[in-house]
C-alpha cells in the first residue's frame, strides 16, 4: 500500500471515530433504502443541522453516496424540490497492520477452484488463477519505465509485500496472506510463487529469479538476476 493510499484509508475510518458521525453511519446503513436528513436526525436524536453536517462529511470521506427524490410521490408543479437522501456506499474500506491482502488470494483460490471443476488439474488451475490475477492488477496498476528491478518492487510495495532492494535482489518483507499461508502453506505459497513469477514476466523481466526462501516474518520468496 502507498504512503497516500494508506492515508486516505486511515482518513475514511478515522471520521467514524466522531461518536455522532459513526451512530449516522450505522443508522444510514441499517436502513433497506435511501434516508433523509430529518429522518436520520430523527433516527439518532439529534438535530437536524447536526445530522446535515456530519451526514456530508461522511459523505466527503466516501463512506455514504446521495440521491435526490421527491419524497412526496408527486410531479410538476407544486410537487416541492427533490430531497438529498443517503445511502451506504458500496466502497468497501480496509485497514491492517502489516497490510493484508486475502482478497486477492481468495479471488486466485475461487478461480482455480471453477478452473478445478471444469477439468483442470488443481496445480494448473492455480497456476493459471495466478497468472490470471497478475494480468488484472497489472492492468489496473500500469507500470512505468523504471529499471527492472525498480519496476517490480513498485507493483509489490502497492499489493503490500514491503519490497526493498538488497543489492540484485529484492527482499518482500511482508507476506500478504499471513494467515492463510500459515494454515496452509504448501498451497498459498504454491499460489504465491505463481503470481510473483506472472508479475515479473508480465513486466518483461524474464532474466529475474523467484527463489524459495526460509519461512519467516516476511514473504516466502525473494527476487534476484539470474
Amino acid at each position: 500500500m502507498t504512503d497516500d493510499g494508506f492515508a486516505q484509508r486511515v482518513s475514511k475510518v478515522g471520521a467514524l471515530a466522531d461518536p455522532i458521525r459513526r451512530a449516522l453511519y450505522h443508522f444510514v446503513s441499517r436502513q433497506p433504502g435511501a434516508v433523509s436528513r430529518e429522518q436520520a436526525a430523527q433516527g439518532i436524536e439529534v438535530p437536524r443541522h447536526t445530522a446535515k453536517f456530519h451526514l456530508d462529511k461522511l459523505v466527503d470521506e466516501g463512506l455514504l453516496t446521495t440521491e435526490f427524490r421527491r419524497l412526496t410521490g408527486r410531479s410538476g408543479p407544486g410537487a416541492g424540490r427533490p430531497a438529498k437522501l443517503y445511502r451506504r456506499t458500496r466502497r468497501e474500506i480496509s485497514v491492517s497492520l502489516p497490510h493484508r491482502r486475502y482478497d486477492l488470494a481468495s479471488q486466485v483460490l475461487a478461480d482455480a477452484v471453477e478452473r478445478a471443476l471444469d477439468g483442470a488439474p488443481m496445480a494448473d488451475a492455480v497456476r493459471d488463477a495466478a497468472d490470471n490475477a497478475a494480468a488484472v492488477v497489472l492492468e489496473a496498476w500500469p507500470p512505468d519505465d523504471a529499471p527492472d528491478l525498480s519496476r517490480v518492487a513498485a507493483v509489490l510495495t502497492r499489493l503490500g509485500y514491503e519490497a526493498s532492494r538488497d543489492g540484485d535482489a529484492l527482499t518482500l518483507g511482508n507476506c500478504p496472506f499471513d494467515r492463510l499461508s500459515a494454515d496452509h502453506r504448501e498451497l498459498v505459497c504454491g499460489m504465491n510463487r505463481h503470481f510473483v513469477e506472472s508479475l515479473d514476466r508480465r513486466l518483461g523481466c524474464d532474466h529475474l529469479e523467484v527463489l524459495d526462501v526460509q519461512p519467516g516474518p516476511g514473504c516466502c520468496v525473494r527476487i534476484a538476476q539470474s
